[in-house]
This record gives C-alpha cells, structure tokens and sequence, in this order.
C-alpha cells in the first residue's frame, strides 16, 4: 500500500488534484478517502441549530472514524463510506462501499492536521491557491452542489472559513513534503507526483 494525505484550504484544488492522480493511476489501482464524507451527523440538534456550528473546525470532522477506515484499508478490508448532506448539515444513512487499493489517497483540508492520519502517509502534500481564488471557487461550489445562498457563503467565509484556515490548516503546510501552487492546474506538480508513485508501486514501496 501507499498513502498519500492531500490537505490545503477550501477551494485550492485538492480534489481536482486528488482527482487527477486517480485517473492517471488507474481507479483500479487507487481509491480516495474524502474527508468531506466525515463530518459529524448533526441529524440530533434541530436545523437551525445546525447551521450555527463551526464546521470548517478540526472537532467537526470524525476523524477517529476515517483513521479506522484508513487502518481497514491498508490491512486490504472493505469499508463503507459514510454518505452526507451538506445543505441539512446530517449524514444521509446511505454508504458507499470502498475496496482497498494498492494506492490509497487521503484528501480534505485537514488532511495533514491529525498526527493519526499523518502516521500513515507515505507521502504528504498541501495543494495551495491564493485566497481569492480559493473563495470564488467555494462560493461556486456551495451554491451548485450544496444549497447554499450567496448571503451564507459570504457570512461563512467572512467569520468562520477564513479565521479557521488561518488556524489550522495553513500551519499544516509545515507537515508537507510536497507543496503545490496553482492547485489542479498546476500539471508539471502532478506529473511529478505520478511519477514517484509509479516509481514506488514499482518498488513494492
């Protein structure tokens, strides 16, 4: 097995990124672990109450489950990976079956936060992209894909998102052994990427 960890803020490019090695692996040979899929079921606390949380905190995400996960993975065990719904803020009950792969890619953006994941990482990267960027491209996303308004995107990014990725996930660059600017753009990074991968595989990493 070899386990890659993808952090970086919201918006930078860490899926495409994630994404883009996926295809050039082969989904036969690689499986991603989205943090996304990990946040807290809030289905006990009313929906207005809900929407109140910081969920762009470290405490949001139940990473003690996805290092279980992880753990299953490497030791070659199927799991099923938690469904969520972003706009009731409630995990859905549905699941979706992973099976383990000779490459395994970790991504979220506080994918190089916790020591429990990072144990684990063969190789760590920090995908970054300038802050403008980053939130033209989560105004985008949370608009398309999760319901949300412009109103609540703003107000979010303003007192919660921004604050957080200063605090947690901007340090974790430090954690990285590869950095890479311009996000899913940024081919050259990648290829390199890719190539070490390959050259791992080859080696029986």
């Amino acid at each position: 097995m070899f386990v890659i960890g993808i952090g970086g803020g919201t918006g930078s490019g860490k899926t495409t990124v994630a994404n883009k090695i996926n295809e050039i692996i082969g989904k036969e040979n690689c499986v991603i672990l989205p943090m996304d899929n990990y946040y807290r079921d809030m289905s006990h606390v009313p929906l207005e109450e809900r929407k109140k949380y910081n969920y762009d905190h470290p405490d949001m995400i139940e990473h003690s489950l996805m290092v279980k996960h992880l753990e299953d993975l490497i030791n070659h065990k199927s799991i099923q990976l938690p469904e969520y719904d972003f706009a009731q803020y409630t995990r859905t009950g549905n699941f979706l079956v992973l099976n383990p792969k000779p490459v395994i890619i970790v991504e979220g953006i506080f994918a190089l936060y916790y020591e429990e994941l990072r144990k684990y990482y063969d190789l760590s990267i920090f995908v970054d992209a300038e802050n403008d960027v980053r939130f033209i491209r989560r105004l985008e996303r949370d608009i398309k894909e999760r319901g949300r308004t412009i109103e609540s995107v703003i107000d979010q990014y303003l007192n919660l998102v921004k604050p957080m990725h200063d605090a947690y996930v901007e340090p974790t660059k430090k954690y990285a052994d590869l950095i890479i600017p311009r996000g899913g753009f940024n081919e050259k990074a990648i290829d390199v990427v890719v190539e070490f991968i390959f050259k791992k595989m080859a080696e029986g990493n």
